[in-house]
């Protein structure tokens, strides 16, 4: 059974992309899982966890008054973050989780509001991210299970923006590849 980390490293392998994590909640979770699979060193560059806030600004290039004014936990403070990993490391994508996983309230926002992100290549009819496109979710749980979930729907919602541009020949090579499955 293939998994959602296992899909993306084989995604990005056909298509010849590159991917780098920004991460906050989920403190390097979304990294561990793509490291799991076999073969993720041909696609993924690496990651940022910044936990702090002023390092979402300093690393990542967030700006500092949205930061001021809004805080961390920010659909806006998301997609600069996943812009902002693709930038400095230099990858044709980018992914970014930010949120609260509790025990306590952050930003006067609730345990469980977290906000996923894919920044990716704008191409002439490529239906992709290009610019930015974020997710508001309101998960429940302890802080595990959020950050766990988190990782979860950052990782399909980069999918499901890779398989937007997945077109019929590449899906042919990929089957090729993969003994017709």
């Amino acid at each position: 059974m293939s998994s959602p980390a296992t899909d993306v490293v084989r995604l990005l392998t056909v298509k010849s992309e590159t991917l780098a994590v920004a991460e906050s909640l989920t403190g390097g979770l979304v990294a561990a899982e793509l490291t799991t699979v076999p073969g993720a060193s041909r696609v993924f560059r690496g990651s940022v966890t910044a936990y702090a806030t002023d390092l979402k600004h300093r690393m990542l290039g967030v700006d500092a008054s949205l930061l001021a004014q809004h805080g961390a936990v920010n659909p806006q403070v998301a997609a600069q973050m996943a812009a902002g990993v693709r930038r400095a490391l230099g990858a044709d994508w980018g992914i970014a989780t930010t949120g609260v996983a509790g025990p306590d309230t952050q930003d006067g926002h609730p345990v469980g509001t977290v906000f996923v992100a894919v920044d990716g290549p704008v191409g002439a009819g490529s239906g992709s991210a290009g610019g930015g496109k974020v997710e508001a979710l309101r998960l429940n749980g302890g802080r595990a299970e959020i950050r766990m979930e988190s990782v979860r729907s950052v990782l399909a919602l980069l999918l499901k923006e890779l398989a937007s541009e997945h077109t019929g020949n590449e899906r042919a090579q990929d089957t090729e590849q993969n003994g017709g499955f």
